[in-house]
């Protein structure tokens, strides 16, 4: 073999050698954005956790005989706050039991804002108001970082599915990871009556 040919020999497996430690760290890069993402979906279904227990003692003391509504607000928290999620191996099936755990909390959370309806005294307590602000604002941090986390998902999982990416992911673990969905029936308007 000759000189110049086993220079680029060396040379095309110097390339292949950096590519492949480019696109791993890469992988890495893209996986942590991903975990740290699901991570802040996860902190904030927790702040609405920590703020039911103040909202449900604010509007029991104004809706005494309200106790089947708080009884489904604290169980339904009970079992959202039970079920964890690993980031790193977030199977569809855990996926769709920890967002049925949240959807009812949601439900439940819905129908004890109702209760204020029947108790006009409690709109105007500015605990229950100032709580009702703080819900509200964390629903919403929740959608955002719903949304957040199904962008950095599509991104990683673009990423180690782009060839010649999709060579090495799989040879070294990346797998692709699972979005957020709509809770079933979601697209119908939720019926509301007094």
């Amino acid at each position: 073999m000759k000189k110049g040919q086993l220079f680029g020999i060396i040379a095309v497996l110097a390339v292949l050698v950096l590519w492949g430690i480019s696109a791993y760290n890469g992988m890495v890069k893209e996986e942590e954005k991903a975990t740290t993402a699901f991570a802040n979906v996860q902190s904030a279904y927790q702040r609405r956790a920590d703020l039911i227990p103040n909202l449900v003692e604010v509007v029991k003391g104004y809706a005494k005989h309200e106790e089947e509504t708080f009884k489904g607000v604290v169980e339904a928290r009970a079992k959202a706050t039970q079920i964890t999620v690993d980031p790193s191996n977030v199977t569809p099936e855990k996926l769709k039991e920890f967002q049925a755990a949240q959807g009812e909390l949601s439900q439940a959370l819905g129908r004890l804002i109702a209760v204020q309806e029947n108790y006009p005294e409690l709109k105007a307590n500015e605990n229950f108001k100032d709580l009702q602000v703080q819900l509200e604002g964390t629903e919403n941090r929740i959608n955002e970082a719903r949304n957040t986390y199904n962008e950095v998902v599509q991104s990683y999982n673009t990423y180690i599915r782009k060839f010649p990416n999709s060579l090495l992911s799989g040879f070294f673990g990346f797998e692709r990871k699972n979005k957020f969905e709509a809770d079933a029936g979601a697209q119908n308007a939720p019926k509301v009556s007094f």
